[in-house]
This record gives structure tokens, C-alpha cells and sequence, in this order.
């Protein structure tokens, strides 16, 4: 079973990789967008099978290790 969790910064929380990536859209004449935020997605290949043990276990992985739950959140995606 594959897991994807999708890792943003809180609404609010300064982004200040995405202001710079906005930034640099605009020097290059992409006046179109309005806001930036730069994520991070993690990819798993888990050997659990069962979808609730597998949700458990990646939520648990989240809270303790692939996010900081003080400044992030996330999203999982079981496929």
C-alpha cells in the first residue's frame, strides 16, 4: 500500500520560501498569481495491508516525526 501525505504550513504562518518563489515569478513576468505556499509531499510504501492499521500508522508518523504539527498540517492519502 502506498501512503502520500501532503505537508503545508498553517494558514497565517509565514511562508518564506513561497514569498521568494512568488518573488521570483514576478521578475519573470508571471503577474498572474497572487499568493504562494511551498509544501512538502512524502511518498511511503507500507507493508501494512489493512487500511485503518495503515491510516494509524502513518498518522502516528506524522505527529511524531514527518511534521511539526505546531506550524503544519497534513493531509494522507491511502492508495
Amino acid at each position: 500500500m502506498t501512503a502520500i501525505v501532503n505537508v503545508s504550513l498553517k494558514a497565517g504562518v509565514l511562508d518564506s520560501q513561497g514569498k521568494a518563489v512568488h518573488h521570483a515569478l514576478d521578475s519573470l513576468q508571471f503577474s498572474g498569481v497572487e499568493d504562494v505556499r511551498v509544501g512538502k509531499q512524502i511518498v511511503l510504501q507500507l507493508a501494512e495491508t489493512d487500511k485503518e492499521k495503515a491510516m494509524a500508522e502513518v498518522t502516528k508518523m506524522c505527529e511524531e516525526i514527518l511534521a511539526n504539527t505546531v506550524i503544519e498540517d497534513y493531509k494522507i492519502e491511502l492508495v
